[in-house]
This record gives C-alpha cells, sequence and structure tokens, in this order.
C-alpha cells in the first residue's frame, strides 16, 4: 500500500497547471451539458420526427456522403502527393489545403460564390457551357460542405502517408507493380487506419456544415436548408425543438469521436499483439534432382553489365548464376549500389543491362530487378501466399496460375505449410524464407540482397544460409548479397566486392580476399589485425605510428596494409628475447571470447592497438585481467603485406 501511494504521489501534477486545465475541462464541457439540461425530453421524438427536421435530416446525410465522396476522390491523391512527392511550391501548396480549416466559413462562402456564383469566376461559363448553376442548388451545399471538410482528410491522410515507410512500396515495384497498383494494393491498405479516420473528421465536419453553405447556396428548405440551418430557423421560433435537433448533431459528432478513439492524425492505434503462434519446426528443405533440372531448364540465362556513377562509381561484370557478396564500412555505398541498380536512388546511376537487355531508361517495376530487404518487408495486410503470389499478379499472370507458382516457390523453401499466415504469425526466419520465394517467384533478372540473414538468430541464420545456397545454386541471374558477416559473403559468394567510399577496392573469390585483403575494415571483419602504412626498407612505417618489420616488403613509399593473423601475437608479462623482430609494450582492455580461445585487445602510446588470440590456460598463466601490463610480439615472417 505505502509502495502504491508513493506512486500515486509521485504523479501528482502542480496546480499551477492543474487548475487551468481543469478550468479549460469545464469551460468546453458547460455548453454541452446546457444542451443536455435544457433538453425536453418528452418532446424529444416528436422534434426529432417533424417534417422539416426529418427533410434537413435526409438531405444533411445526402450533403455529407457525396462531400465525403468528393473528398475521398479529390483528396487521396493530394495527400499522397504532399507526402511522397518534391516539387517547387509545395508549402504554398499545404498552406492552401489548411486554409479552409482556419477560415472563417462565411469568407469561405464568400470565395465560394465570387468563384462560381452566377458572376464569378467560373460560374457563367458553368451555367452557359452544362447549365449548371451551383449557388441555391443541393450541388453547391456539396461543394460548400466539400470545400471546409476535405482538409480533414487531406491532413489525417498526409500524416498516415508519412508514417509509412517507403520500403514497402518499393519493394513492391521492385517484383514489377506500377506505381498506380502499388498505390491501391499496397499503399492504401497500410495505411486503412488514417483514411478511415479522416473520412470519419470529413464526414463530421460537412453534416454540421453552416456558414459556407448559407453564403453560398442559401436556406432553400429541401433544396440547401441541412439540419445546422434547420437549427438556425428554429432558435428564432422553436428553441427547444432547436435544442432537440441540437442534441442529435451533437451525438452524432461525438460518436464520430468516441469510434475514432483519438485517431485525429491517421496514425495506426497501437492494436494488442497477437499472440505468436507456437514454432514450427521448418521441415528442412531439400532439392532434388528434378527439382534442380526443374529450376536449370524452365528459366533464361542472364548476365549483368552494370556502369555506377554518382556517389557509387564502379563498373560490374558478371556471369549468369553468379553470387556477387558486396561488403564494406559503413557508408561505404553499398545500399547505394543495390538502389541505383533499382533505380530507386538520385545519388548514383548505374547504366544496367541484364540478359543483353539494357534497362537503364525503364522504370523500377520494368527492370525485373527483385529485391529483399533486410527486414523482408513483407505487406503485412497480406499472407505469405500472396504475398509470394504478388509479383506475378503485378505481371498480369491469372490469380489462379499465380498461386500455384506461388505455393511451389513456398514448399521449395520449406515454408509452404505457412502459406495461410499473415507475416506477423511468422517468426524472423520464417519471414526470410518467404520473403526470398516471393522474389524468385516473380521471376527476376538479377536478385539484390540487402542483409537478409542480419536480424536473424545464429540457429535461425545458419538454416536461412543453407536455404539460400541451395535456391541460389538454380538462379539464372545474378544475385547481389550486402552483408557484414564474413561466414555469409564466404559460403554463399562466388566473388566478394569490397567497397569503400562508393569505389571497389577489391573484386575477387572469397579465397582471395580471405588471403589478402586490401581493406583494413574487411581484413578486421575477418578477424585480423589490419594497420594501414607506406613501405620502407625494413617493413612498413603505420599511418598510426610506430614501424612494423616485415619479411617482403613492397618497393620502397608504396601505399600498403599489413595484415597480421591474432593467432601469430604473442604475448608476454616480460619483454621477450630471441627473433621476434616486432616487439612492444602495451596494456590489456578487454578480453573476450572467442569459441575455445579469447581474444585479448592490447593498446599502446606507440603502435596501433592490435588483438591476440591465446589459450584460457595461457591467459591464467599469465594473469590476464583489463588493465595489466603486458608485452605483445610478432615474427616478420608472421606479417602479410599487401600493396594497395
Amino acid at each position: 500500500m505505502k509502495h502504491s501511494g508513493a506512486r500515486r504521489s509521485g504523479t501528482r501534477p502542480p496546480l499551477t497547471l492543474a487548475v487551468p486545465a481543469l478550468l479549460a475541462v469545464a469551460f468546453l464541457t458547460l455548453p454541452l451539458i446546457g444542451i443536455l439540461v435544457r433538453t425536453e425530453w418528452s418532446e424529444l421524438a416528436g422534434h426529432l420526427s417533424a417534417s422539416g427536421t426529418v427533410t434537413a435530416l435526409k438531405l444533411s446525410l445526402l450533403v455529407s456522403f457525396w462531400a465525403l465522396g468528393l473528398s475521398l476522390l479529390l483528396g487521396v491523391p493530394l495527400a499522397w502527393l504532399l507526402a511522397r512527392v518534391r516539387f517547387p511550391g509545395k508549402a504554398l501548396v499545404r498552406s492552401l489545403v489548411l486554409l479552409p480549416m482556419v477560415l472563417p466559413p462565411t469568407v469561405g462562402g464568400v470565395a465560394l460564390l465570387l468563384a462560381f456564383g452566377r458572376r464569378g469566376l467560373l460560374g457563367p461559363w458553368l451555367e452557359s457551357a452544362f447549365g449548371i448553376t451551383l449557388p441555391f442548388h443541393t450541388s453547391g451545399a456539396v461543394l460548400a460542405a466539400t470545400f471546409v471538410a476535405m482538409p480533414f482528410l487531406v491532413i489525417s491522410l498526409e500524416g498516415a502517408l508519412g508514417g509509412l515507410r517507403p520500403r514497402y512500396e518499393e519493394t513492391a515495384a521492385s517484383l514489377g507493380a506500377s506505381p498506380v497498383r502499388v498505390f491501391f494494393t499496397v499503399t492504401l491498405p497500410m495505411v486503412a487506419p488514417g483514411v478511415v479516420a479522416g473520412a470519419a473528421l470529413t464526414w463530421a465536419r460537412a453534416l454540421g456544415e453552416f456558414g459556407a453553405t448559407i453564403t453560398f447556396a442559401g436556406n432553400l428548405p429541401g433544396t440547401t436548408q441541412t439540419l445546422p440551418l434547420q437549427v438556425y430557423l428554429l432558435l428564432q421560433d422553436e428553441p427547444e425543438a432547436a435544442t432537440s435537433v441540437s442534441l442529435l448533431l451533437l451525438a452524432i459528432a461525438m460518436g464520430v469521436l468516441v469510434a475514432l478513439r483519438g485517431r485525429w492524425t491517421g496514425t495506426p492505434v497501437d492494436r494488442k499483439a497477437r499472440p505468436a503462434p507456437e514454432p514450427v519446426e521448418d521441415p528442412e528443405p531439400g532439392t532434388s534432382a528434378a527439382d534442380s533440372a526443374e529450376a536449370e531448364q524452365s528459366g533464361e540465362r542472364w548476365a549483368l553489365h552494370a556502369e555506377a556513377t554518382g556517389f557509387t562509381r564502379l563498373t560490374l561484370d558478371a556471369e549468369p548464376g553468379t553470387t556477387i557478396a558486396v561488403v564494406g564500412p559503413n557508408g561505404a555505398g553499398k545500399t547505394t549500389l543495390l538502389r541505383a541498380l533499382l533505380g530507386l536512388t538520385p545519388r548514383a546511376h548505374a547504366e544496367l543491362t541484364l540478359g543483353g537487355t539494357d534497362v537503364t531508361a525503364l522504370p523500377p517495376h520494368r527492370r525485373r530487378v527483385a529485391w529483399v530487404p533486410q527486414d523482408g518487408a513483407l505487406f503485412p495486410h497480406m499472407t505469405a501466399l500472396a504475398n509470394t503470389a504478388y509479383g506475378l499478379r503485378a505481371q498480369g499472370v491469372p490469380r489462379t496460375e499465380a498461386r500455384r507458382a506461388a505455393r511451389h516457390w513456398l514448399d521449395r523453401l520449406g515454408v509452404g505449410h505457412l502459406a495461410h499466415r499473415r507475416p506477423g504469425q511468422l517468426s524472423g526466419g520464417q519471414a526470410q524464407r518467404v520473403a526470398l520465394a516471393r522474389a524468385l517467384a516473380a521471376r527476376p533478372r538479377l536478385l539484390v540482397l540487402d542483409e537478409p540473414l542480419a536480424a536473424l538468430d545464429q540457429t535461425t541464420r545458419g538454416h536461412v544460409r543453407h536455404t539460400l545456397r541451395t535456391h541460389l545454386a538454380g538462379f539464372g541471374g545474378v544475385c547481389l548479397i550486402v552483408t557484414h558477416d564474413p561466414v555469409e559473403a564466404v559460403s554463399l559468394a562466388d566473388r566478394v566486392l569490397v567497397l569503400d567510399e562508393g569505389r571497389a577496392l577489391q573484386d575477387d573469390s572469397p579465397a582471395e580476399v580471405t588471403r589478402h585483403p586490401r581493406s583494413p575494415w574487411v581484413a578486421r571483419m575477418l578477424g585480423r589485425n589490419a594497420w594501414p602504412g607506406t613501405a620502407i626498407a625494413e617493413g612498413l612505417a603505420l599511418e598510426e605510428g610506430g614501424v612494423l618489420v616485415a619479411a617482403d616488403p613492397p618497393a620502397v613509399g608504396t601505399a600498403a596494409l599489413a595484415i597480421v593473423a591474432p593467432e601469430a601475437v604473442s604475448v608476454h608479462r616480460e619483454k621477450p628475447a630471441g627473433s621476434p623482430r616486432n616487439v612492444w609494450p602495451g596494456t590489456v582492455r578487454e578480453i573476450t571470447a572467442s569459441g575455445s580461445r579469447l581474444r585479448v585487445l592490447v593498446t599502446s602510446d606507440g603502435v596501433p592497438d592490435l588483438v591476440a588470440e591465446i589459450t584460457p590456460q595461457a591467459a591464467a598463466e599469465l594473469g590476464l585481467a583489463d588493465g595489466v601490463p603486458v608485452w605483445t610480439s610478432v615474427k616478420a615472417t608472421e606479417t602479410t603485406v599487401v600493396p594497395l
């Protein structure tokens, strides 16, 4: 009890804020209470069933629903334009959208009259050419309600679109979906809460419109006299009836707000996550000889030629069936290269030829370049089967045939039994297999995978890696995989492309890159010590200070990279004597486990930091711990120097 009381007192608001807040609530609530108190409840049914009220209510519903339809027709594209397209004058357009929300309604009515009235800018032309007269007509009431209500839809939907990460739409485009198809099959379903919230607010605002309607369309019973205008007239002759009708409008407005539960901006409400299904042991996918033959005979073969310019500058050629691992530090241009091949970034441009066909000028959905983002980007509103069939359906394949092919790919990747589940019901490994199946089912000519295994645990990563390696073997195009994992690069790729600052430092086989890495980052990724420097007579003058003696240095003055395996570094408590040519004092700064051995980070003022790998027994005998002073040594013959 004491703890509960302490928590309540800790969250008690200060009086200087609580009192004005309560006054504000009272200020907003009292007028509503006034309606409830002054309502003649015994006469309520009679007031609401009066012929004038019923007619006005029907007209209000007609006008508000027509205004909602026009708002959806015009406002949804406008919201998409504001959220997704950069163009000159965008701030001005957004201000014009917001203007009816802050403009006095009567001023809005005057503006509509001067634009569409019989003496307005377009009114005479509409009347002479089409016989359309908007003022004092039901269509005028619809126009007035649309003018004041549509901004609620645009602003709400723009917020929802702004919160939708574009990778879903980009992935859909890479699968062959046109921009219009992407909009209706991916974008709109994913921002449905924003559409619903905006539509509800738009309808409620149109239902309650008064000022613009009476100014532009007049107050004609049965033609433009909506329910708010009926209240205005009743106040003069029957105040009790006006109160009853006001109560009806109040109830409708409150019902809309309660139904939305605070989703004024279209942001999806946090729903309670569905309980994850019990893990299903994925059957280990196997590829029979028949499957392999089918994969090799069913498709064409597409070689790759790409010349990238801009931030990423390189030329890339690969034969059909080649898998290339793209590695490098953060900011090296790996993802930029993939997005340039997809045609999705202005940072770089790629002259791209696939199988002898130049696709450079084609939009992303016609390039036949399938993309699997790091998280898979499965469409959350579709099942695994619908996700996998999406690319084929976008390419015009009949539904039955597309689903048959999709199920085939899901079965081949060992997740066919999950075809009916949505992405939220899949584990990380299952979702990645579905994403890969979706990409392969789309019949791409180039497959690009952006760190497809990064989010998986080690066990799942091993299974998915095996699946990926098995099915890439029968792929007739070229596959590029961005990765930071040396195991993935070595086990999956035929070549390793090393990037740094948008340039290719190395493009060799995994074995060659492992033996002679030309990038300090790659060498460290492979677990080796790597120090850049300049060759001198006895070895290498290191950029970070000190000299490393090497057995076979390159020509003097050559920029080079010294590589030393951690197991080649010896650790001593006293300065060693004997053959080592490289001996440095240092301090232990970190000890971590690496399999059955320990990796010891040693720092020094005179030379770069280095990592030594020793056995736990040796560490115990030396009494190593953080902060212990030590000596390290490296033989000249254990040092590899690679010219850069």
